[in-house]
């Protein structure tokens, strides 16, 4: 198939697009721009890269491609408590135009990056896709908004499936540092220490960024009747830990004691997900990753590549890349870039 995928450039796309062409998939990029230069290896080139954002897509830009995987958002809790408006322009209203646009030149598919953080504070017992939401950030609330606008859109020529991701773990060419087993990772190989930010008490579904590119490869290529308008929780039941295993486990990786930040308490984000619906309808997804295995690739790459203290407090933590643009002038207060990036790669 010819897909375009948003968001080709960040943490997932850099990884899912060589899942796709390894596949046999013509793939083509658009992407902001924002993590241009924050890099952690090297980055796939060997495909058509546009610079754009996805709020400005025109239906011309998008005919001739059988699908679209849409994973450009606002990608984290921290910049939607400080943003929450522009979360919502980018992850709610940019992610429903894209869809728009995407149906008015034809594209029979599109697959949304959705995530479990819709759920929200979701209880004790493991939720399903047909379970309530309790979103408690922006970020949450943007994919439940998104959802409900593109539902909307769903008619026999245009078929979107959301793929609620787990929270993300492993190792990309544009790493993440400020999600929970790459942050404790980082902060055992920088700090010599294994720092919570709370008490460790919290539950939360993960999920291995290869495995999102599974997940979205199966639905590519799906049955349309089996999952035409349906949402799936992309995870695996072996990687519902608890925050206090995730630091044990890289203390015993790393040898590094696990220490609390001061004030650290619960945390209200603290659920638990189903994922049999996804492992019923589409087979083809086959998790292969575990934390305790990412922990050590993590660690590998990042020791191996000699991670600094800045790079992990400040190059690979979205929300302090997008305060520096800010800062330069480089982004609106909506999140508009207003310069080109300084660095753009080409095919």
């Amino acid at each position: 198939m010819r897909v375009l995928v948003t968001g080709d450039r960040g943490y997932i796309g850099a990884v899912l697009v060589p899942f796709f062409q390894a596949a046999g998939h013509d793939v083509v990029g658009l992407d902001a721009g924002w993590y241009d230069g924050c890099d952690f290896g090297a980055p796939p080139t060997d495909y058509e890269q546009r610079t754009g954002d996805v709020r400005d897509a025109r239906p011309e830009d998008l005919e001739g491609f059988d699908a679209v995987v849409h994973l450009a958002a606002v990608s984290n809790d921290p910049i939607g408590d400080l943003i929450a408006s522009a979360t919502y322009s980018v992850n709610a209203d940019g992610a429903v135009h894209m869809a728009q646009v995407a149906k008015q030149a034809g594209v029979p598919r599109f697959l949304f990056s959705s995530s479990c953080s819709l759920y929200g504070a979701a209880g004790d017992g493991p939720v399903a896709e047909d379970a309530d939401f309790h979103p408690v950030t922006p970020y949450g609330e943007s994919k439940v908004r998104a959802e409900a606008g593109i539902s909307a859109l769903a008619d026999d020529t245009f078929s979107p499936v959301y793929l609620r991701n787990a929270t993300a773990y492993g190792s990309s060419p544009r790493l993440r540092a400020d999600i929970v087993v790459n942050n404790l990772t980082g902060a055992a190989v920088t700090r010599g220490e294994v720092r919570l930010q709370s008490d460790g008490s919290p539950w939360r579904p993960l999920v291995h960024i290869e495995d999102i590119s599974r997940a979205f490869l199966a639905a590519l290529t799906a049955d349309r009747d089996k999952i035409h308008n349906q949402a799936f929780n992309v995870g695996c039941d072996a990687d519902v830990v608890q925050i206090r295993t995730i630091a044990e486990r890289v203390a015993e990786v790393t040898s590094c004691p696990v220490t609390f930040a001061e004030g650290a308490g619960p945390d209200k984000r603290d659920y638990q997900v189903d994922f049999s619906k996804i492992t019923a309808v589409l087979p083809d997804f086959a998790p292969q990753w575990s934390v305790p295995r990412g922990i050590d690739e993590l660690y590998a790459d990042m020791t191996e590549r000699g991670l600094s203290s800045d790079e992990f407090e400040r190059r690979f933590v979205r929300l302090a890349q997008v305060r520096e643009l800010m800062d330069s002038g480089r982004l609106d207060e909506q999140l508009h870039m207003t310069a080109a990036p300084d660095v753009v790669a080409t095919p």
